[in-house]
C-alpha cells in the first residue's frame, strides 16, 4: 500500500526542512537580517576567507545572486572583501567583528527551533534520527545514480521509491 503523498519520506522530509526555517525566520525577524543575508552570514563565518564563487555553490544560487547580497551587506558593514594574497585580481570574503554576536544570537535561535521540532523525542530517538539522516545523506553524496533508459534506477529501486 502506497502511503499518502504527504506522508512519503521526501515530501516530510521537504516540509520539515521547510518548517524549520519558518520557525527560525519568525524567530530572526528581530536580527533585522533577511534569510537569504543570515544565511549568506552563517556560511561566509563557516568558511572564512572563501571567493564568492565557492560561497554561491555552498549556497546553490548564483553568483550574480550572490554578489547583490554581499554588496548589501558590505554596505551595511556585516561583510568586506579582501585582496587575494595570491591573485591580486581575486577578492576573499571576510565578516566583519559585527556579525559574531548575531551569530552567536542565531545559533541560539537555531538551537531553540531544534528544541522544539524535537521535543518529545527521548535522547536515544534524537540519537538514530541523526544517524540515519547522515547515512541518508552519505548515501545520496557518494553515489552516483545508476545509468538507465527512464532516469528511475532499477526495476526493484522503481518498487522501494514507489512504496515510500
Amino acid at each position: 500500500m502506497n502511503p499518502r503523498p504527504e506522508q512519503g519520506f521526501g515530501f516530510l522530509l521537504h516540509d520539515i526542512a521547510r518548517l524549520l526555517r519558518k520557525r527560525f525566520d519568525q524567530r530572526a525577524r528581530m536580527l533585522g537580517l533577511s534569510r537569504a543575508q543570515w544565511q549568506v552570514l552563517a556560511h561566509l563565518h563557516r568558511h572564512e576567507g572563501i571567493n564568492q564563487r565557492g560561497l554561491a555553490e555552498i549556497l546553490e544560487i548564483e553568483s550574480v545572486t550572490l554578489g547583490r547580497l554581499v554588496d548589501r551587506l558590505e554596505a551595511a558593514g556585516w561583510v568586506e572583501r579582501r585582496a587575494d594574497a595570491r591573485d591580486r585580481r581575486a577578492r576573499r570574503l571576510h565578516t566583519t567583528a559585527k556579525v559574531a554576536p548575531v551569530i552567536e544570537r542565531m545559533w541560539g535561535l537555531g538551537e531553540v527551533t531544534r528544541e522544539e521540532a524535537l521535543s518529545g523525542l527521548a535522547d536515544g530517538e534524537r540519537q538514530q534520527l541523526v544517524e540515519a539522516l547522515t547515512r541518508i545523506r552519505g548515501n545520496l553524496s557518494e553515489r552516483a545514480p545508476a545509468p538507465d533508459a527512464d532516469g528511475l534506477g532499477s526495476a526493484e529501486q522503481r518498487r522501494r521509491l514507489s512504496h515510500g
